[in-house]
């Protein structure tokens, strides 16, 4: 494969070779419109040309607030070729959390898709004393304000003021070292850090999962997972660059399992919580069922799913395989450019998160945290060294994951270290196995445990809506809650005695012995979930602790 110095050689590379073949599709008025290679880039470029004319500089920071729409990859490699680095933010962020994410990066501009998320921005901005001009993919309305503001289509036509060559210089001026991107991590308490990755850090990430991947020029990739995500970003977006896939937006993630039916991809990058849902739709299905059922959800072109991000269970893979339809589980940490390991269609190991990739070095300290070394390891935190220093220890990356090596090498994820507590009986308890334990029972949707200090074990449970409401119907129940909590006498017996059944399968003191069962759903917007679905523990226990220490009064 040819080498390339930054991400802005590859992609103007890959441009040329792949020329007028179909980039990506995305979604517009209800239709699929194509975007070729040399189109894609011709975009890029008018845009990057466009930020040089604002002033844009080496070094600059640029933030992208958006849903997940074509223009956010096009202004990705237009920030990157201008030589600036970009602040991808979640769309769902707060005024409040997006004035911190921008003015800690100190970003001169920020590119917006539309109305809601140009007032957040507004609202905030007269505590963001760095920023200069605003950007937005849709028009808007603005208020009288010192802000700058020009639409997607006035950034890209201001390109003739500024030579092509500037942007060939700035491109030829980066190297691996170069800064790209600072991604805030999700925080649970405090503000978020700052992520520092390396053009360097993200192209050999990769590169490197692409050689795993067994993926080909003809294959074509349903995306969803927010680019702002590192994942997203660094598999939907530059892996299928490398290896000249083609891209199809969902038009949102309600819409996946409808995009995917009419799109038949060969390829699917998702996290846990998509692929509970579905296998949730058919577990009580006979084998034979559940597996005609998965392969017409996926359609008939499917080679692949592959899962990250958060824990899969095991037995969610396993029926997948049994239907024909390799599910593979990858694992890596925004820090990591993500991707530390992954099965692969040739190499896996149910239960496991697959082999290091081959220029990722993988450890176990005594402590049985996760070490990993190599050029996927980010330079440090942004304006935080003291943090950057707690983590990265002699060029070794701590996950603050817990897990094993087996004798091939393969990875397997226990939990996380600042998850793990003990019981005031001194038992050592693992949360995330006893909530994917829970979370296996048919009527529980997710859970979070809680106990430490504690005499016993207890959780948070959000029982499945659909399953509890067929439930109730049948058996002439009414659903009743209290605040947050459901309060029907006989739900919350039969939710016990599932429960009680399912904590069989460890040891007592390991068993959750009392639970609270919440009226709704875990939210993005209540900051339960990141933005890739995952359980946000600590948030959720900070928020209902004074509920779940009410258990253990008698």
């Amino acid at each position: 494969m040819t080498e390339w110095n930054n991400l802005c050689m590859m992609h103007r590379s890959q441009s040329e070779r792949f020329g007028s073949r179909v980039a990506m599709r995305h979604p517009q008025d209800g239709l699929y419109h194509d975007l070729d290679w040399s189109s894609y880039r011709r975009q890029a470029d008018q845009a990057a040309t466009g930020l040089i004319d604002l002033g844009i500089n080496v070094g600059d920071r640029v933030a992208i607030l958006s849903e997940n729409r074509f223009e956010w990859l096009i202004a990705d490699h237009a920030i990157l070729s201008s030589g600036a680095a970009d602040v991808p933010l979640h769309a769902p962020l707060s005024a409040k959390q997006v004035e911190y994410q921008v003015g800690h990066s100190e970003a001169r501009g920020i590119i917006v898709s539309g109305q809601a998320q140009a007032d957040k921005v507004f609202e905030v901005l007269s505590n963001l004393p760095s920023l200069e001009f605003l950007i937005s993919f849709d028009a808007i309305e603005t208020p009288d304000t010192r802000l700058r503001t020009l639409t997607w289509q006035g950034l890209k036509h201001r390109s003739g003021a500024i030579s092509y060559a500037e942007i060939t210089a700035r491109e030829t001026a980066l190297d691996e070292s170069s800064l790209a991107t600072i991604i805030y991590t999700s925080g649970t308490t405090g503000n978020p850090k700052g992520v520092m990755l390396t053009h360097g850090n993200l192209l050999c990430n990769a590169k490197s999962t692409c050689d795993i991947s067994f993926v080909s020029m003809d294959d074509v990739l349903m995306s969803w997972l927010p680019y702002s995500h590192i994942y997203a970003r660094t598999v939907d977006h530059y892996l299928t660059s490398i290896g000249g896939l083609t891209v199809v937006l969902a038009e949102s993630v309600d819409t996946l399992m409808e995009n995917i039916k009419r799109i038949q991809p060969t390829w699917l990058t998702a996290v846990p919580r998509v692929y509970e849902k579905v296998w949730n739709a058919v577990a009580t299905l006979d084998q034979a069922a559940r597996n005609a059922a998965l392969r017409a959800i996926f359609g008939s072109q499917v080679k692949q799913l592959t899962s990250g991000g958060a824990p899969l269970p095991r037995h969610i893979a396993e029926g997948f395989f049994e239907a024909g339809i390799p599910l593979l589980e990858g694992y890596g940490l925004t820090e990591s450019s993500p991707v530390i390991a992954f099965n692969s269609i040739e190499n896996y190991r149910l239960g496991s998160v697959g082999q290091a990739l081959g220029d990722v070095a993988v450890r176990i300290s005594d402590a049985g945290e996760i070490l990993t070394k190599g050029p996927h390891v980010m330079t440090g935190y942004w304006k935080n060294p003291a943090a950057t220093a707690e983590t990265i220890i002699d060029n070794w990356l701590h996950t603050g994951d817990v897990g094993r090596l087996d004798e091939d090498g393969y990875l397997f994820i226990t939990d996380r270290m600042k998850d793990l507590f003990v019981t005031s009986s001194g038992k050592n308890i693992a949360p995330a196995e006893l909530e994917r334990i829970l979370g296996r029972d048919e009527y529980i949707d997710q859970a979070v445990v809680y106990g430490d200090g504690r005499q016993f074990v207890s959780a948070l449970v959000v029982p499945d809506f659909d399953k509890l409401q067929t439930l109730t119907e049948k058996n002439g129940w009414f659903i009743e809650s209290d605040d947050d909590f459901i309060t029907t006498p006989d739900v919350l017996t039969f939710l016990g005695q599932r429960i009680e059944t399912v904590m069989q399968q460890v040891s007592q003191p390991e068993r959750v012995k009392r639970f609270l069962t919440l009226a709704r759903p875990f939210q993005v917007e209540e900051e339960e979930l990141t933005a890739t679905l995952k359980v946000r523990r600590r948030h959720i226990i900070n928020r209902y602790e004074e509920y779940l220490a009410a258990l253990y009064d008698n």
